[in-house]
């Protein structure tokens, strides 16, 4: 979801056999799930793809905070509001976390958000779809971030240590995002007039269909 291919020279999968004494190590690490930390020696290659999954996680998060950012002025109620400010702070800070992880493997935030600007570095692409009207805030909440939760609670797993941790806290935030689109919906679907049930129950722009 989050990284494209990296180019590490590595062309297949070394045989225990074939490793140095540090790949070894390194090695019996992960087989035994024990979590890879910043000051420990890993591949260069292991290095270089969770620099690019991890800048391009953080990315995300960052870019996720626009369609959320668009609505805050023209959001239903003062409630709302409230609401889409909170969900921003958290994508805020899930971009600080991410970019932190990154930071420890030698990375430089400032280069990594450079290459997002100059379109070298990429973005969960599901970001550029508009969102058009309320109820398709309540469809990125639910149904989008409802995705991010199915493909982000496995990184909680993953064997570099600051980013397993990162997640685990970034998994937590996320169901709240859910729950509130879910509610945005739900709410809609009983007390709105008929154009907004019917923008409920019609896919939204945000999920890739139509109005």
């Amino acid at each position: 979801m989050y990284a494209q291919l990296v180019e590490t020279g590595v062309k297949r999968i070394k045989d225990l056999s074939e490793m140095t004494e540090q790949e070894r190590a390194f090695q019996e690490k992960i087989d035994s799930e024990i979590k890879i930390e910043a000051k420990n020696w890993m591949p260069d290659a292991y290095r270089q793809t969770l620099i690019r999954q991890i800048s391009q996680h953080a990315h995300s998060e960052i870019v996720g905070m626009l369609p959320e950012g668009n609505w805050v002025t023209r959001a239903p109620s003062l409630k709302r509001k409230l609401q889409l400010m909170a969900k921003i702070q958290d994508e805020a800070g899930h971009g600080l976390y991410l970019y932190s992880a990154m930071e420890t493997l030698g990375a430089d935030r400032d280069e990594e958000i450079a290459k997002l600007h100059s379109g070298k570095a990429k973005y969960s692409s599901i970001f550029n779809y508009p969102t058009l009207n309320w109820a398709d805030m309540g469809a990125v909440g639910w149904l989008v971030d409802g995705a991010a939760i199915v493909n982000q609670v496995v990184l909680q797993r993953t064997s570099y240590g600051p980013y397993s941790r990162a997640m685990v806290r970034i998994c937590k935030e996320e169901s709240f995002h859910q729950r509130q689109g879910y509610e945005i919906l739900l709410t809609m679907m009983r007390h709105g007039n008929q154009a907004q049930k019917t923008w409920s129950r019609t896919p939204s722009t945000a999920c890739g269909g139509r109005h």
